[in-house]
């Protein structure tokens, strides 16, 4: 479903970060990748979210090269095919955790009731059935970054990526959120990718590559 070929991405001094990295991820497959700080794992990730251009290469998901030179077409690509899970949540605290995690929904027009009951389904999937009125600042740590989950999904995409998802949450919170990533990726079948310094959280996941000196290692 994801193909990343050849993959390149240096710094402004002309010292690559990414030197020609190739990835493949299949329907269902969560893969975690690991590195030291500053290896390139966020430039990485945030390329094949289409947030960041490479330097060569390309990206594909479902066979589709993204395009990185219309950025309109690249927003819409976004909204309609990628689900994102960021460390810090990012619920905007002046709407209820329903709305919050219908958003991706209200982006591409889909109607209130409907919205309403794919974020209730959403809700419920990650445990937090009945939290739909509620305000993000109510719940804890892990619930919040359980909303974000249900949000990342709530569309239905064909790619889900994460950025450090339990980096702020203690270990049973994060066990937790952990679980309901892994049944998501399997739940709606999408292409999984996500980066992380814990090697706890990266042994949950289907694959784990190292990103070192430019290259993707398994």
């Amino acid at each position: 479903m994801l193909e990343v070929r050849g993959l390149s991405k240096s710094f402004a001094t002309g010292k690559p970060l990414l030197d020609g990295v190739d990835l493949a991820v299949a329907p269902g497959e969560w893969v975690a990748v690991v590195g030291e700080s500053g290896s390139g794992k966020s430039t990485l990730l945030n390329i094949v979210a289409g947030l960041d251009r490479p330097d060569a290469g390309e990206v594909r998901l479902d066979g589709r090269v993204v395009d990185y030179a219309d950025d309109d077409a690249l927003a819409l690509w976004r909204r309609r095919h990628l689900g994102f899970v960021f460390q810090s949540f990012h619920l905007l605290p002046y709407l209820s955790v329903g709305d919050n995690v219908a958003l991706p929904l209200a982006l591409l027009g889909i109607d209130s009731r409907e919205r309403a009951k794919r974020a209730g389904e959403a809700l419920a999937a990650v445990g937090l059935a009945g939290l739909d009125s509620r305000r993000p600042a109510t719940l804890s740590g892990g619930e919040m970054q359980r909303a974000a989950i249900a949000r990342s999904l709530v569309h239905a995409p064909r790619l889900l990526l994460a950025d450090e998802p339990t980096g702020n949450l203690d270990e049973a919170a994060a066990s937790t959120v952990l679980d309901c990533f892994g049944d998501a990726v399997k739940r709606v079948g999408a292409a999984a990718m996500m980066v992380t310094h814990s090697p706890v959280a990266a042994a949950r996941a289907s694959r784990v590559l190292r990103l070192a000196a430019g290259r993707l290692s398994g």
